[in-house]
């Protein structure tokens, strides 16, 4: 019992702490050399939206420092709490109007998806499966590549959807045919080009086709329903856009990470296929990467895959479906 409450004390203390650490490096982030459309006042409407969005931005974060001392918190009336919220939900909206969706904004949602998603997978793994075993879709660190790629494919069109105003059904439809194009496209390029499978649908009674069924589509339209009715809102709010040199080289480093750890993955796979046929590396780098990414490597590493041979036999699939 003791050691329990130890280690939920630790947990909070180093949760606090890497919140604590996160929020001085993004504030270190906004204090670089200003861009220039951020200091030349070309739109005021548009400086406004910015300025508007650094001061809310401040206020959500002093509302967070209180989060821990409820009881030192001065105390709103209804009228003022009323108020405090439609001037925010305005600023809100305006900001949002006059904002550019770019590449910056695309790599931090990839991103966030990536982990969150890898999160919450493996956590509906352990309770509906008991499994905890590594699932992660790149070579390095805890991304899913899948789940990244489905946040940033339903921000790019939701956003645009959001400019026509159309209604929850469309966005809902949308949002279904996304996921199942995407969960098609995913399943047969990793098994044309990889010969490996990472999920298969096939004795599900409503597959469509051995990556596709109607119960995901479903849940695929209801996540895109409420990605683009109240989380893509927000998180492109809270994101915003870059106002320093500071913010613009972070996530270009990120950028950079992420297209060597997608290569090195790719590459690591096609090496995998090859060692699977008996051809030999051909090249220093082919070598470097079957020194590295051995088969025993991706067999602790993607746990959940089954390549080669290993495909058919772990999921029974005889390839005629």
């Amino acid at each position: 019992m003791f050691t329990a409450l130890a280690s939920l004390l630790i947990l909070f203390v180093l949760i606090r702490l890497a919140i604590s650490a996160w929020r001085y490096f993004t504030a270190w982030l906004g204090r670089g050399k200003l861009l220039r459309w951020a200091t030349d006042e070309i739109e005021e409407q548009y400086a406004l939206g910015i300025r508007t969005y650094i001061s809310n931005m401040e206020a959500w974060r002093a509302e967070a420092d209180h989060f821990w001392q409820r009881s030192k918190r001065p105390r709103l009336t209804r009228d003022q709490r009323d108020a405090i919220h439609d001037a925010i939900s305005q600023a809100r909206s305006r900001y949002l109007d006059l904002l550019k969706l770019s590449w910056y904004q695309i790599v931090i949602i990839f991103l966030i998806a990536s982990v969150i998603g890898l999160v919450i997978e493996q956590i509906w793994m352990l309770i509906t499966a008991g499994l905890l075993e590594s699932r992660p879709g790149l070579v390095w660190g805890p991304f899913s590549p899948l789940y990244g790629l489905g946040a940033v494919l339903l921000t790019v069109i939701c956003w645009e959807l959001r400019k026509h105003h159309v209604g929850d059904m469309t966005i809902f439809l949308v949002s279904a045919v996304v996921g199942g194009l995407l969960e098609q496209f995913a399943g047969w390029t990793m098994e044309t080009l990889f010969n490996a499978q990472s999920w298969t649908y096939i004795y599900l009674p409503d597959h469509i086709t051995q990556w596709v069924a109607w119960r995901f589509l479903f849940f695929w339209g209801l996540i895109g329903l409420v990605w683009a009715r109240y989380v893509m809102l927000e998180l492109l709010y809270r994101i915003g856009m870059p106002t320093t040199n500071r913010q613009v080289i972070f996530v270009g480093l990120l950028t950079v990470y992420l297209v060597v750890d997608i290569f090195m993955t790719f590459a690591c796979f096609t090496r995998k296929t090859a060692r699977d046929e008996g051809i030999p590396p051909s090249t220093p780098f082919e070598e470097w990467v079957d020194e590295n990414f051995t088969d025993s490597f991706i067999a602790g590493r993607f746990q959940n895959l089954a390549v080669g041979e290993e495909q058919q036999e772990a999921r029974g699939y005889n390839g005629k479906n």
